[in-house]
């Protein structure tokens, strides 16, 4: 039998999408001989390549870039972000100014029903808008909510931070901003038989510092610990699997092959060949959900319970409270942990499923706040992500600076 492997290197699950129709059979059954016969054909002649203009803004700002607002946010659109959504929107109308809105028609209700991975990924942004502007001799000053916090269900269009950029010559440069081109999230298999050192996890801990969280990891050298960290992402992988309105929100930004993803720039990139050719064909069906047990699911299941085997540590990020403010901070203080991470050369992969709020995630979210000694309904587990060595990973797509302005 074929094997559709999905080669997303993007926050989120990627997954693939279901056969249409009676022709699922028709290349279950002779798929491998088709493939074969096309490979050096048809299926090579559309090996699709990563679209250059798609990963150009990971080469930094263009050369003679004027205006320092927008060199700042040429780095602050590197930020990561769930799903890979960008939801950033800034009106650069007030000179001095940055005023951040969330793009409300990029939200994932299904898995993130309270937004706070959104507002986790505001605060990415913010962070490196901050870490950016320190490289020019400004001082970043962020203030949260101006017209009001939004409530704990559901975000609005008033603002998230206003941010002056005040010019001081005593503000000191962060060692961090010379990560922010490299850091990328790595969802490949890891190195098994390569730790994370110490001072890689004295780094990230002290990266984290500014903003108030409690920090912890797991390393190689507590297998029985990492045991259960590994089965808790087992677990939760199989449920976003399995479950048709989780996998379908995936399905909305599943960009295939090379013009989806130089059109959209975002979303979750897929340019595994024999997928983009069957996707060419129409053999794939994006608005159902596949089956639990249909061999799209089943494989992407194996398939990550072999990279969860490969893990050798696991590190977390838990609040004292869940108050809007507390996300946005923790993301700053996440995408921190992930640049100081880089400069000892180690990946991660955010594992969000246990931590997201829908019915069916309601046992391995209990699990993993049992698991990481959270006290009290108020303490909420921010971050939980693998951590390791790894080949390096494929940019993620960028819209480019002008898709985040506001115009009006």
């Amino acid at each position: 039998m074929m094997r559709l492997h999905v080669a997303s290197r993007r926050p989120g699950p990627a997954n693939v999408p279901p056969l249409r129709g009676d022709r699922r059979a028709f290349v279950r059954l002779v798929g491998g001989g088709v493939i074969a016969a096309a490979g050096s054909g048809v299926l090579a002649a559309c090996s699709p390549q990563m679209p250059a203009e798609a990963i150009a803004p990971w080469n930094g700002p263009p050369a003679g870039e004027s205006d320092v607002r927008r060199w700042i946010l040429a780095h602050a659109i590197l930020a990561p972000h769930s799903h890979n959504l960008q939801s950033w929107l800034v009106d650069l109308r007030t000179p001095g100014e940055m005023l951040l809105r969330c793009d409300l028609t990029r939200l994932l209700p299904q898995t993130d029903p309270h937004s706070r991975q959104i507002m986790m990924s505001q605060g990415t942004f913010i962070e490196l808008i901050d870490i950016a502007a320190r490289e020019k001799g400004l001082r970043a000053e962020v203030g949260l909510f101006p017209e009001g916090a939004f409530g704990p269900v559901k975000i609005d269009a008033r603002p998230i931070a206003r941010i002056r950029l005040v010019p001081d010559a005593g503000v000191a440069r962060d060692p961090l901003f010379g990560q922010i081109l490299r850091r990328h999230t790595n969802r490949s298999a890891y190195d098994p038989a390569r730790p994370v050192p110490a001072a890689a996890w004295q780094a990230m801990a002290a990266a984290m510092q500014p903003h108030a969280s409690r920090f912890g990891f797991v390393g190689a050298d507590q297998p029985a610990a990492l045991a259960r960290h590994r089965a808790i992402a087992a677990e939760a992988w199989r449920i976003e699997l399995t479950t048709p309105a989780a996998i379908l929100e995936s399905f909305r930004v599943l960009r295939i092959g090379a013009a989806e993803i130089a059109q959209h720039r975002d979303g979750l990139s897929l340019l595994d060949p024999m997928v983009v050719w069957l996707d060419r064909l129409g053999l794939f069906d994006r608005s159902k959900a596949p089956k639990a047990d249909d061999f799209a699911t089943t494989s992407q299941i194996k398939d990550f319970n072999a990279k969860i085997a490969s893990t050798q540590g696991f590190l977390w990020m838990v609040s004292d409270d869940n108050e809007r403010a507390t996300q946005v901070n923790a993301g700053r203080a996440y995408v921190r942990v992930q640049l100081a991470a880089a400069a000892h050369g180690v990946v991660m992969q955010p594992l969000q499923q246990a931590l997201q709020e829908y019915p069916e995630q309601a046992g391995p979210y209990a699990d993993v706040r049992r698991l990481l000694g959270t006290a009290g309904a108020a303490q909420t587990v921010q971050m939980w992500a693998r951590v390791g060595f790894a080949p390096p990973a494929m940019p993620a797509p960028r819209r480019g600076v002008d898709a985040h302005l506001l115009r009006t």
